[in-house]
């Protein structure tokens, strides 16, 4: 640590993770105890939703102005500073609960709110490659008193790779331990797998499926005016539509190799009303129940077929995110995969905390000068030390 120690106000194993993900939901905060590395304790956590208005601003970032006067350099800023106070405003009450104050925690490793994400560049020219997440980590640090580590996938993308995903490192170091073939996915606004085969040469591998919940909640919000699809109620009243499931499978982003990530600018809900008000699906006038069933369907199939591509003799398959909680989506999954198919509780960590956690192990590998990227799950040319450290 001793590239960093002037920065450091300790160097306790204590650090905090806070994940905000394509969901756009809100964020969660986790405070960790990383004596033992491979095994972190989780010490208090914090989920706070966005305010609603900060989320359709989000939602507004996240697609180009298009020549309409609108001033998105402006906005940008001014949301993330609204999204930083919000970080504060976590960042005080998990401190609270815990007991301790900011001094005790060596740093603090937020991800942001990811707005853009295009690791292949303008036309598929990589030298154009860029990803941002909106944050002004300054403002945290000033408020907290404590080193705040972020902008973690940009170095990557510096290297030639994706920038995403970052969890299967963290994966990885959690199952330093198993004999047996094994894999994560987390279920987020997109689905993220990680594989991890002990008996390979290449152990780790890892990419973003597809959909994870993000064509869901876009769907049930414009039609039903609920944020999210509890439990998959809706999704499971419908009956999946057989063209439409084929048709949404044919986008080329499934056939694409890996490495491989994708995001909004992908898939979302003009792209899917394209699809929809082709003249064959306008003719049988399917139900919006009945989409909703597909569009169930579209992510546990595609998340099955990524497992059942690259790790057909997996064992078990950890869930996590908050599509752990969909039972219908759940029980989709368990349909297409020939092994036990369970939520990351069965670890100890709930599902809705392991990508903070992540960002904690990252805030800590960044710390130590390690390493925190897989070359072979996001195509980077060789290991790095990921995150921009803003002293306390």
């Amino acid at each position: 640590m001793r590239h960093l120690m002037p920065y450091l106000t300790t160097t306790s194993n204590l650090y905090i993770g806070v994940m905000t993900g394509t969901s756009l939901d809100g964020l969660d905060a986790v405070l960790a105890d990383f004596s033992v590395p491979n095994r972190p304790r989780i010490l208090a956590y914090v989920s706070i939703d966005y305010p609603l208005d900060l989320r359709l601003e989000m939602l507004a970032l996240q697609a180009s102005s298009d020549g309409t006067g609108i001033n998105e350099l402006h906005r940008s800023r001014v949301a993330a500073i609204a999204l930083s106070d919000l970080h504060i405003q976590a960042l005080q009450q998990l401190l609270r609960e815990a007991l301790i104050n900011s001094q005790a925690v060596t740093a603090i490793g937020i991800h942001g709110q990811t707005v853009r994400h295009l690791p292949q560049g303008l036309c598929g020219n990589h030298s154009t490659a860029y990803t941002i997440q909106l944050l002004e980590p300054t403002r945290i640090a000033e408020a907290l008193q404590c080193v705040v580590i972020s902008d973690f996938r940009a170095r990557d993308i510096a290297a030639g790779g994706q920038g995403a995903p970052l969890v299967p490192a963290f994966h990885a170091a959690l199952s330093t331990d198993i004999t047996k073939p094994i894999a994560f996915v987390n279920i987020g606004g997109f689905a993220n797998i990680t594989v991890l085969n002990p008996l390979s040469v290449t152990h780790t591998q890892g990419f973003d499926t597809g959909p994870g919940n993000v064509l869901m909640d876009s769907w049930i919000q414009k039609h039903l005016n609920q944020e999210y699809d509890a439990d998959g109620q809706w999704a499971a009243r419908g009956q999946v539509h057989q063209g439409l499931l084929s048709y949404l499978q044919s986008h080329p982003y499934f056939l694409q190799p890996i490495p491989k990530s994708t995001g909004r600018e992908v898939f979302n809900i003009k792209w899917l009303e394209s699809i929809l008000s082709r003249d064959e699906y306008l003719r049988i006038k399917l139900s919006s129940t009945d989409v909703q069933a597909t569009l169930c369907e579209l992510t546990a199939v595609t998340i099955a077929q990524a497992i059942n591509q690259y790790l057909p003799e997996c064992s078990c398959l950890l869930v996590c995110g908050g599509g752990a909680y969909n039972r219908h989506l759940m029980q989709r999954l368990s349909s297409y995969i020939p092994c036990s198919v369970v939520t990351t509780d069965i670890i100890g960590i709930t599902p809705q905390q392991m990508e903070a956690l992540a960002f904690a192990w990252l805030a800590r590998q960044c710390v130590l000068g390690l390493p925190a990227n897989v070359p072979n799950v996001t195509g980077a040319a060789g290991l790095r030390v990921l995150g921009s450290i803003c002293p306390a």
